[in-house]
Protein backbone atom coordinates (compact mmCIF):
# COMPACT_ATOMS: atom_id res chain seq x y z
CA UNK A 1 0.00 0.00 0.00
CA UNK A 2 1.51 3.20 -1.18
CA UNK A 3 2.12 6.65 0.48
CA UNK A 4 0.87 8.96 -1.64
CA UNK A 5 1.07 12.74 0.16
CA UNK A 6 1.23 14.37 -3.13
CA UNK A 7 -2.01 16.11 -3.00
CA UNK A 8 -1.78 17.13 0.62
CA UNK A 9 -0.51 20.41 0.30
CA UNK A 10 -3.67 21.55 -2.15
CA UNK A 11 -6.36 20.36 0.31
CA UNK A 12 -8.47 23.31 1.85
CA UNK A 13 -8.94 23.26 5.26
CA UNK A 14 -12.75 22.75 4.47
CA UNK A 15 -11.45 19.49 2.71
CA UNK A 16 -9.77 18.26 5.98
CA UNK A 17 -13.15 19.34 7.71
CA UNK A 18 -15.28 16.99 5.79
CA UNK A 19 -12.28 14.65 6.19
CA UNK A 20 -12.45 14.49 9.32
CA UNK A 21 -16.11 14.76 9.98
CA UNK A 22 -16.16 11.28 7.90
CA UNK A 23 -13.64 9.92 10.52
CA UNK A 24 -16.21 10.72 13.10
CA UNK A 25 -19.29 9.31 11.31
CA UNK A 26 -17.50 6.08 10.91
CA UNK A 27 -17.04 5.49 14.76
CA UNK A 28 -20.68 4.45 14.83
CA UNK A 29 -21.21 4.11 10.73
CA UNK A 30 -20.20 1.65 8.24
CA UNK A 31 -21.03 3.96 5.55
CA UNK A 32 -21.37 7.66 6.95
CA UNK A 33 -24.56 8.93 5.28
CA UNK A 34 -23.56 12.29 3.74
CA UNK A 35 -26.32 14.30 5.69
CA UNK A 36 -24.21 13.47 8.65
CA UNK A 37 -20.75 14.18 7.04
CA UNK A 38 -22.50 17.58 6.29
CA UNK A 39 -23.10 18.18 10.26
CA UNK A 40 -20.43 16.95 11.53
CA UNK A 41 -18.10 19.01 9.16
CA UNK A 42 -19.30 22.37 10.45
CA UNK A 43 -20.11 23.69 6.92
CA UNK A 44 -22.47 26.10 6.30
CA UNK A 45 -23.88 24.98 2.73
CA UNK A 46 -24.55 21.49 1.37
CA UNK A 47 -23.25 22.12 -1.86
CA UNK A 48 -19.35 23.34 -0.22
CA UNK A 49 -19.73 20.04 1.33
CA UNK A 50 -20.56 18.19 -1.90
CA UNK A 51 -17.78 20.07 -3.61
CA UNK A 52 -15.29 18.52 -0.77
CA UNK A 53 -16.68 14.97 -1.03
CA UNK A 54 -16.37 14.96 -4.79
CA UNK A 55 -12.51 16.00 -4.59
CA UNK A 56 -11.88 13.73 -1.43
CA UNK A 57 -13.50 11.10 -3.42
CA UNK A 58 -11.45 11.88 -6.65
CA UNK A 59 -8.09 11.29 -4.35
CA UNK A 60 -9.35 7.87 -3.06
CA UNK A 61 -9.42 10.01 0.75
CA UNK A 62 -12.87 8.25 1.08
CA UNK A 63 -14.78 5.99 -0.61
CA UNK A 64 -18.47 5.14 -1.71
CA UNK A 65 -19.73 1.56 -1.02
CA UNK A 66 -20.67 -0.59 -3.02
CA UNK A 67 -24.77 -1.64 -3.61
CA UNK A 68 -24.84 0.58 -0.28
CA UNK A 69 -29.01 1.24 0.89
CA UNK A 70 -28.49 4.76 1.14
CA UNK A 71 -25.87 7.82 0.00
CA UNK A 72 -23.03 7.52 2.40
CA UNK A 73 -18.98 6.99 2.39
CA UNK A 74 -16.27 5.74 4.42
CA UNK A 75 -13.27 6.45 5.02
CA UNK A 76 -10.03 4.57 3.54
CA UNK A 77 -6.18 4.25 4.56
CA UNK A 78 -4.66 6.87 2.30
CA UNK A 79 -7.54 8.87 3.91
CA UNK A 80 -6.47 8.54 7.34
CA UNK A 81 -2.44 8.86 6.38
CA UNK A 82 -3.94 12.15 5.84
CA UNK A 83 -5.76 13.27 9.06
CA UNK A 84 -2.96 11.44 10.82
CA UNK A 85 0.20 13.55 8.85
CA UNK A 86 -1.68 16.84 9.10
CA UNK A 87 -2.45 16.58 13.09
CA UNK A 88 1.45 15.86 13.34
CA UNK A 89 3.20 19.07 10.65
CA UNK A 90 0.26 20.97 12.99
CA UNK A 91 2.67 19.84 16.05
CA UNK A 92 5.64 20.44 14.13
CA UNK A 93 6.40 17.01 14.86
CA UNK A 94 6.70 16.30 11.19
CA UNK A 95 8.22 18.88 8.70
CA UNK A 96 9.28 16.76 5.40
CA UNK A 97 8.72 12.89 4.36
CA UNK A 98 11.05 10.91 2.46
CA UNK A 99 11.48 7.64 0.75
CA UNK A 100 10.18 4.05 2.26
CA UNK A 101 13.04 2.52 4.55
CA UNK A 102 11.40 -0.94 4.70
CA UNK A 103 8.01 -2.52 4.49
CA UNK A 104 7.48 -5.12 7.74
CA UNK A 105 4.57 -8.30 8.08
CA UNK A 106 2.08 -5.17 9.53
CA UNK A 107 4.03 -1.58 9.08
CA UNK A 108 5.68 0.33 6.74
CA UNK A 109 8.54 2.51 7.27
CA UNK A 110 9.65 5.69 6.40
CA UNK A 111 12.22 8.51 6.75
CA UNK A 112 11.07 11.90 7.81
CA UNK A 113 12.59 14.86 9.38
CA UNK A 114 11.12 17.67 11.63
CA UNK A 115 11.85 21.48 11.23
CA UNK A 116 15.09 21.85 12.68
CA UNK A 117 16.25 19.04 9.99
CA UNK A 118 16.38 16.05 12.16
CA UNK A 119 16.01 12.75 11.06
CA UNK A 120 13.52 10.31 12.37
CA UNK A 121 11.07 7.43 11.76
CA UNK A 122 7.90 7.17 10.70
CA UNK A 123 6.02 3.80 11.25
CA UNK A 124 2.81 3.56 9.75
CA UNK A 125 0.88 0.28 11.50
CA UNK A 126 -0.98 -1.13 8.42
CA UNK A 127 -2.83 -4.52 10.29
CA UNK A 128 -4.28 -7.84 8.49
CA UNK A 129 -1.46 -6.91 5.72
CA UNK A 130 -0.33 -10.56 5.87
CA UNK A 131 -3.02 -12.30 7.70
CA UNK A 132 -5.02 -10.78 4.76
CA UNK A 133 -5.40 -14.00 3.24
CA UNK A 134 -6.46 -16.16 6.40
CA UNK A 135 -8.80 -13.54 7.93
CA UNK A 136 -11.32 -13.35 5.03
CA UNK A 137 -11.81 -16.86 4.69
CA UNK A 138 -12.21 -17.61 8.30
CA UNK A 139 -12.95 -14.62 9.72
CA UNK A 140 -13.50 -15.87 13.54
CA UNK A 141 -13.06 -12.46 14.98
CA UNK A 142 -14.32 -10.11 12.42
CA UNK A 143 -17.21 -12.24 13.14
CA UNK A 144 -17.40 -12.27 16.81
CA UNK A 145 -16.74 -8.44 16.58
CA UNK A 146 -18.76 -7.55 13.72
CA UNK A 147 -21.88 -5.95 16.64
CA UNK A 148 -18.69 -3.47 17.39
CA UNK A 149 -17.96 -2.75 13.91
CA UNK A 150 -14.37 -3.75 14.95
CA UNK A 151 -12.17 -3.40 11.81
CA UNK A 152 -8.93 -3.49 10.89
CA UNK A 153 -8.15 0.42 10.57
CA UNK A 154 -9.31 0.84 14.04
CA UNK A 155 -7.02 -2.35 15.44
CA UNK A 156 -4.22 -0.47 13.84
CA UNK A 157 -4.99 2.45 15.80
CA UNK A 158 -4.87 0.81 18.87
CA UNK A 159 -2.00 -0.92 17.76
CA UNK A 160 0.01 2.39 17.22
CA UNK A 161 -1.56 3.59 20.59
CA UNK A 162 -0.05 0.67 22.30
CA UNK A 163 3.42 0.16 21.27
CA UNK A 164 3.69 4.16 21.59
CA UNK A 165 3.01 3.75 25.10
CA UNK A 166 5.31 1.08 25.29
CA UNK A 167 7.80 2.76 24.30
CA UNK A 168 7.65 5.68 26.22
CA UNK A 169 7.30 4.37 29.13
CA UNK A 170 10.42 1.78 28.55
CA UNK A 171 12.41 4.45 27.02
CA UNK A 172 11.88 6.29 30.81
CA UNK A 173 13.33 3.10 32.47
CA UNK A 174 16.52 2.98 30.28
CA UNK A 175 15.25 -0.21 27.60
CA UNK A 176 17.10 -0.01 24.49
CA UNK A 177 14.49 1.10 22.47
CA UNK A 178 13.53 4.11 20.00
CA UNK A 179 12.83 7.31 21.65
CA UNK A 180 9.13 7.85 20.81
CA UNK A 181 8.14 11.81 19.77
CA UNK A 182 4.76 11.58 18.61
CA UNK A 183 1.59 8.97 17.77
CA UNK A 184 -1.71 10.21 16.01
CA UNK A 185 -3.79 7.02 14.64
CA UNK A 186 -2.29 4.37 13.17
CA UNK A 187 1.46 6.32 12.95
CA UNK A 188 4.40 6.52 15.40
CA UNK A 189 7.40 8.96 14.85
CA UNK A 190 10.85 7.77 16.56
CA UNK A 191 14.28 8.37 16.41
CA UNK A 192 16.45 7.68 13.98
CA UNK A 193 18.94 4.34 14.45
CA UNK A 194 21.64 4.89 12.98
CA UNK A 195 22.47 1.14 12.07
CA UNK A 196 21.03 -2.38 10.87
CA UNK A 197 19.10 -5.51 11.46
CA UNK A 198 20.81 -8.08 13.12
CA UNK A 199 20.44 -10.16 9.98
CA UNK A 200 23.36 -8.51 8.46
CA UNK A 201 25.37 -9.06 11.67
CA UNK A 202 26.89 -12.05 9.83
CA UNK A 203 28.67 -9.85 7.20
CA UNK A 204 30.41 -7.52 9.95
CA UNK A 205 33.79 -8.48 11.65
CA UNK A 206 35.81 -7.74 14.82
CA UNK A 207 32.65 -7.98 16.62
CA UNK A 208 32.22 -9.37 20.39
CA UNK A 209 29.84 -11.95 19.85
CA UNK A 210 29.51 -13.76 23.21
CA UNK A 211 28.70 -10.14 25.03
CA UNK A 212 26.34 -9.14 22.48
CA UNK A 213 24.33 -12.60 23.07
CA UNK A 214 24.54 -12.08 26.77
CA UNK A 215 23.31 -8.51 26.45
CA UNK A 216 20.29 -9.66 24.30
CA UNK A 217 19.73 -12.44 27.14
CA UNK A 218 19.40 -9.73 29.83
CA UNK A 219 17.15 -7.40 28.34
CA UNK A 220 15.34 -10.77 28.05
CA UNK A 221 15.32 -11.11 31.34
CA UNK A 222 15.20 -7.91 32.35
CA UNK A 223 11.79 -6.87 30.14
CA UNK A 224 10.50 -9.88 31.99
CA UNK A 225 11.62 -8.41 35.49
CA UNK A 226 9.54 -5.82 34.77
CA UNK A 227 6.52 -7.90 33.68
CA UNK A 228 6.68 -8.16 29.81
CA UNK A 229 7.57 -10.49 27.26
CA UNK A 230 8.51 -8.94 23.92
CA UNK A 231 6.57 -12.14 21.73
CA UNK A 232 8.44 -11.29 18.61
CA UNK A 233 12.24 -11.04 20.22
CA UNK A 234 14.29 -12.17 16.66
CA UNK A 235 16.95 -10.57 14.64
CA UNK A 236 14.05 -8.62 12.64
CA UNK A 237 13.30 -6.77 15.10
CA UNK A 238 16.94 -5.84 17.06
CA UNK A 239 18.85 -2.51 15.25
CA UNK A 240 22.72 -3.03 15.94
CA UNK A 241 24.19 0.65 15.74
CA UNK A 242 27.08 1.41 13.79
CA UNK A 243 28.99 3.66 16.68
CA UNK A 244 29.11 3.44 20.16
CA UNK A 245 28.55 6.67 22.54
CA UNK A 246 31.08 8.79 24.09
CA UNK A 247 30.28 6.94 27.03
CA UNK A 248 31.42 3.60 25.89
CA UNK A 249 34.59 2.31 25.28
CA UNK A 250 34.97 -0.96 23.58
CA UNK A 251 34.84 -0.33 19.88
CA UNK A 252 34.04 -4.41 19.86
CA UNK A 253 30.76 -3.58 21.35
CA UNK A 254 28.05 -2.60 19.90
CA UNK A 255 25.18 -1.43 20.97
CA UNK A 256 21.84 -2.48 20.08
CA UNK A 257 17.99 -1.40 19.93
CA UNK A 258 15.07 -3.29 20.25
CA UNK A 259 11.41 -2.03 18.18
CA UNK A 260 8.16 -3.86 17.68
CA UNK A 261 6.06 -3.90 20.53
CA UNK A 262 2.23 -3.59 20.25
CA UNK A 263 2.34 -7.46 20.76
CA UNK A 264 4.23 -7.72 24.54
CA UNK A 265 2.21 -9.29 26.63
CA UNK A 266 2.24 -9.84 30.89
CA UNK A 267 4.40 -12.46 32.38
CA UNK A 268 0.69 -13.19 34.38
CA UNK A 269 -0.11 -14.64 30.36
CA UNK A 270 -1.26 -18.31 30.63
CA UNK A 271 1.45 -18.85 28.05
CA UNK A 272 4.30 -16.41 29.37
CA UNK A 273 6.69 -19.57 29.48
CA UNK A 274 5.82 -20.48 25.81
CA UNK A 275 6.32 -16.89 24.69
CA UNK A 276 9.11 -16.21 26.48
CA UNK A 277 11.11 -19.64 25.71
CA UNK A 278 9.97 -18.86 22.20
CA UNK A 279 12.16 -15.34 22.23
CA UNK A 280 15.22 -17.10 24.02
CA UNK A 281 15.23 -19.90 21.16
CA UNK A 282 15.30 -17.05 18.22
CA UNK A 283 17.76 -15.51 19.67
CA UNK A 284 19.89 -19.05 20.33
CA UNK A 285 19.07 -20.19 17.04
CA UNK A 286 20.65 -16.83 15.14
CA UNK A 287 23.11 -17.07 16.36
CA UNK A 288 24.02 -20.99 16.34
CA UNK A 289 23.06 -20.99 12.45
CA UNK A 290 24.23 -17.55 11.48
CA UNK A 291 27.00 -16.93 13.46
CA UNK A 292 28.46 -20.31 14.47
CA UNK A 293 28.26 -19.39 18.69
CA UNK A 294 26.55 -21.78 20.98
CA UNK A 295 27.33 -21.60 24.53
CA UNK A 296 27.07 -24.50 26.32
CA UNK A 297 26.62 -25.33 30.25
CA UNK A 298 29.26 -24.93 32.90
CA UNK A 299 28.17 -25.30 36.32
CA UNK A 300 31.68 -24.29 37.69
CA UNK A 301 31.23 -21.04 36.85
CA UNK A 302 29.45 -18.65 39.58
CA UNK A 303 28.80 -15.59 37.37
CA UNK A 304 25.33 -15.20 37.35
CA UNK A 305 25.01 -11.72 36.07
CA UNK A 306 24.60 -12.61 31.91
CA UNK A 307 24.44 -15.43 29.78
CA UNK A 308 27.08 -17.59 27.49
CA UNK A 309 30.11 -18.31 28.23
CA UNK A 310 31.88 -17.43 31.32
CA UNK A 311 28.60 -17.47 32.85
CA UNK A 312 26.83 -20.16 34.93
CA UNK A 313 23.98 -20.67 32.43
CA UNK A 314 24.00 -20.41 28.50
CA UNK A 315 20.69 -19.08 28.05
CA UNK A 316 17.72 -17.64 30.46
CA UNK A 317 15.02 -20.17 31.89
CA UNK A 318 11.36 -18.20 32.67
CA UNK A 319 10.66 -20.84 35.89
CA UNK A 320 14.73 -19.76 36.98
CA UNK A 321 15.46 -16.29 35.92
CA UNK A 322 12.09 -14.02 35.97
CA UNK A 323 11.66 -12.50 39.53
CA UNK A 324 9.26 -9.60 39.56
CA UNK A 325 11.13 -6.10 39.89
CA UNK A 326 8.54 -3.91 38.38
CA UNK A 327 4.69 -3.47 37.03
CA UNK A 328 5.08 -2.19 33.88
CA UNK A 329 2.52 -5.02 32.39
CA UNK A 330 -0.06 -3.45 35.19
CA UNK A 331 0.88 0.27 34.09
CA UNK A 332 0.56 -0.88 30.59
CA UNK A 333 -2.33 -3.03 30.86
CA UNK A 334 -0.44 -6.21 28.87
CA UNK A 335 -2.12 -8.73 27.22
CA UNK A 336 -2.54 -11.30 29.92
CA UNK A 337 -3.03 -8.60 32.46
CA UNK A 338 -6.05 -9.31 34.70
CA UNK A 339 -7.61 -6.10 34.61
CA UNK A 340 -8.60 -5.04 30.64
CA UNK A 341 -10.05 -1.98 28.59
CA UNK A 342 -12.58 -3.98 26.15
CA UNK A 343 -10.44 -2.43 23.33
CA UNK A 344 -7.54 -3.34 24.62
CA UNK A 345 -9.30 -7.09 24.26
CA UNK A 346 -10.15 -6.44 21.15
CA UNK A 347 -6.32 -5.51 20.07
CA UNK A 348 -5.30 -9.13 22.17
CA UNK A 349 -7.92 -10.82 20.32
CA UNK A 350 -7.00 -9.72 16.09
CA UNK A 351 -3.19 -10.52 17.15
CA UNK A 352 -3.62 -13.63 18.77
CA UNK A 353 -5.57 -14.79 15.96
CA UNK A 354 -2.83 -13.56 13.38
CA UNK A 355 -0.42 -15.60 15.78
CA UNK A 356 -2.61 -18.56 15.32
CA UNK A 357 -2.71 -18.35 11.31
CA UNK A 358 1.18 -17.33 10.78
CA UNK A 359 2.35 -20.67 9.72
CA UNK A 360 -0.62 -21.14 7.21
CA UNK A 361 -0.44 -17.59 6.45
CA UNK A 362 2.77 -18.72 5.09
CA UNK A 363 2.17 -21.42 3.50
CA UNK A 364 -0.62 -19.45 1.38
CA UNK A 365 2.48 -16.80 0.35
CA UNK A 366 4.64 -19.32 -0.74
CA UNK A 367 1.68 -20.94 -2.52
CA UNK A 368 1.11 -17.51 -4.33
CA UNK A 369 4.76 -17.02 -5.17
CA UNK A 370 4.32 -20.77 -6.75
CA UNK A 371 1.57 -19.65 -9.08
CA UNK A 372 -1.22 -20.93 -6.76
CA UNK A 373 -2.29 -18.18 -5.03
CA UNK A 374 -5.47 -16.68 -6.17
CA UNK A 375 -5.63 -13.26 -3.45
CA UNK A 376 -3.36 -10.72 -4.18
CA UNK A 377 -2.54 -7.08 -2.17
CA UNK A 378 -5.54 -5.71 -4.54
CA UNK A 379 -7.91 -7.79 -2.88
CA UNK A 380 -6.43 -6.51 0.42
CA UNK A 381 -6.85 -2.84 -1.12
CA UNK A 382 -10.47 -3.92 -2.25
CA UNK A 383 -11.72 -4.96 1.42
CA UNK A 384 -10.59 -2.13 2.87
CA UNK A 385 -11.37 0.79 0.28
CA UNK A 386 -14.59 -0.89 -1.97
CA UNK A 387 -13.79 1.38 -4.28
CA UNK A 388 -16.36 1.76 -7.59
CA UNK A 389 -13.22 1.42 -9.75
CA UNK A 390 -12.80 -2.19 -11.49
CA UNK A 391 -9.73 -1.64 -12.87
CA UNK A 392 -6.01 -2.18 -10.37
CA UNK A 393 -2.94 -0.49 -11.09
CA UNK A 394 -1.82 -3.32 -12.32
CA UNK A 395 -4.56 -4.44 -14.66
CA UNK A 396 -3.43 -0.68 -16.27
CA UNK A 397 0.30 -1.11 -16.38
CA UNK A 398 -0.54 -4.54 -18.19
CA UNK A 399 -2.72 -2.99 -20.67
CA UNK A 400 -0.44 -0.81 -21.29
CA UNK A 401 2.14 -2.74 -22.20
CA UNK A 402 0.80 -5.10 -24.11
CA UNK A 403 -0.63 -1.53 -26.27
CA UNK A 404 3.21 -0.95 -26.46
CA UNK A 405 4.21 -4.06 -27.77
CA UNK A 406 1.25 -4.30 -30.30
CA UNK A 407 2.04 -0.49 -31.71
CA UNK A 408 5.95 -1.46 -31.90
CA UNK A 409 4.35 -4.39 -34.10
CA UNK A 410 2.66 -1.91 -36.54
CA UNK A 411 5.36 0.36 -36.38
CA UNK A 412 8.12 -3.10 -37.57
CA UNK A 413 5.38 -3.81 -40.13
CA UNK A 414 4.94 -0.34 -41.68
CA UNK A 415 8.65 0.30 -42.07
CA UNK A 416 9.68 -3.26 -43.71
CA UNK A 417 7.41 -2.40 -46.31
CA UNK A 418 4.55 -4.59 -44.97
CA UNK A 419 1.09 -3.69 -46.68
CA UNK A 420 -1.76 -5.41 -45.12
CA UNK A 421 -2.70 -3.82 -42.19
CA UNK A 422 -6.28 -3.55 -41.01
CA UNK A 423 -7.60 0.08 -40.31
CA UNK A 424 -10.91 0.69 -38.65
CA UNK A 425 -13.65 2.75 -38.49
CA UNK A 426 -11.48 5.16 -37.01
CA UNK A 427 -8.67 5.58 -39.01
CA UNK A 428 -6.38 3.12 -36.41
CA UNK A 429 -4.01 0.31 -37.40
CA UNK A 430 -4.44 -2.81 -36.10
CA UNK A 431 -2.05 -5.96 -37.26
CA UNK A 432 -3.98 -9.30 -37.88
CA UNK A 433 -3.43 -12.38 -36.58
CA UNK A 434 -2.87 -14.10 -39.67
CA UNK A 435 -0.03 -11.33 -40.94
CA UNK A 436 1.74 -12.25 -37.71
CA UNK A 437 1.87 -15.81 -38.20
CA UNK A 438 3.32 -14.56 -41.82
CA UNK A 439 5.89 -12.64 -40.08
CA UNK A 440 6.91 -15.03 -37.62
CA UNK A 441 7.04 -17.51 -40.80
Amino acid sequence: MKLDTSHMRYLTAEDFQVLHAVEKGSSNHEVVPTSLIHQLSGLRSMSGTSRCISDLAKLKLISRLRNAAYDGYRLTYNGIDYLALKTMLDRDTVYSIGGPMGVGKESDIFRVSDKEGTAKVMKIHRLGRTSFHTVRNKRDYLKKNAKNGVNWMFLSKLAAAKEFQFMSLLFAKGFNVPEPFDNSRHIIIMGMVEGYTMTRLRYHKNINIPKLYSDLMNFIVKLGKSGLIHCDFNEFNIMIKNSLGVEESNENDLGFIVIDFPQCISIQHPEADFYFKRDVDCIRRFFKKKLKYEPVADSTMLDTDGFGDGYKYPYPDFNRDIVREDNLDELLQASGYSKKHPNDRALEEAVQSMRDHEEEDDDEEEGSENGNGEESEEDYDEYYYDSEEDDSEEDGESDVDSLAEENEKIVEALTSGVGKLKMDKLGNYILEEEDEEEEEK
